[in-house]
């Protein structure tokens, strides 16, 4: 019986240890665990401040483009206008931005494609740029998708294309 009596303190200081120590490395485990999250956090707000700024840059430029189109003499399609040049080639490198700050890749084929429409439009195609509302709104919906992943957009939020 006297062996507990000097056994006992050493078990229980011993197993005080492995607790503590236990219970360190959980501490240390829910602090890893919550500061990834909120490194993922800080790059998804990164992500999406950065992919904004290429969006909204790319649509300040093709409502330039499209007002240039509408501006320009029905019959004068195929006329060069120097102005309307530049603002197409500003939408291209608008588009290469949002290429490169995309986290998907329906977001890149939606800006090509509407950056293309507008394009062609510019070109000479037709002064009518309603054909560009389709190609809009899914630019538009892409974009959200993007920026966040996974979340629903209202029924009301995007038009539907025509």
């Amino acid at each position: 019986m006297g062996s507990w009596g000097t056994l006992g303190p050493a078990l229980l200081s011993l197993a005080g240890v492995v607790l503590g120590a236990g219970g360190s490395l959980f501490g240390q485990f829910l602090v890893s665990r919550v500061s990834a999250r909120q490194l993922e956090v800080q790059q998804s707000a990164a992500h999406r401040a950065e992919l904004k700024d290429a969006v909204l840059k790319f649509l300040s430029i093709a409502s330039q483009v499209e007002k240039a189109v509408l501006r320009r003499p029905s019959g004068d399609g195929a006329a060069v206008d120097p102005e309307l040049d530049l603002l197409v080639d500003d939408l291209w490198l608008a588009q290469a931005e949002i290429d490169l700050a995309a986290g998907s890749e329906p977001l890149r084929g939606a800006a090509y494609r509407y950056a293309a429409g507008l394009a062609g439009a510019a070109r000479g195609g037709t002064n009518d740029t309603s054909a560009l509302r389709g190609p809009q709104a899914r630019f538009m919906d892409a974009a959200y998708d993007d920026m966040w992943p996974g979340r629903r957009r209202a029924t009301g939020d995007s038009p539907a294309p025509r």
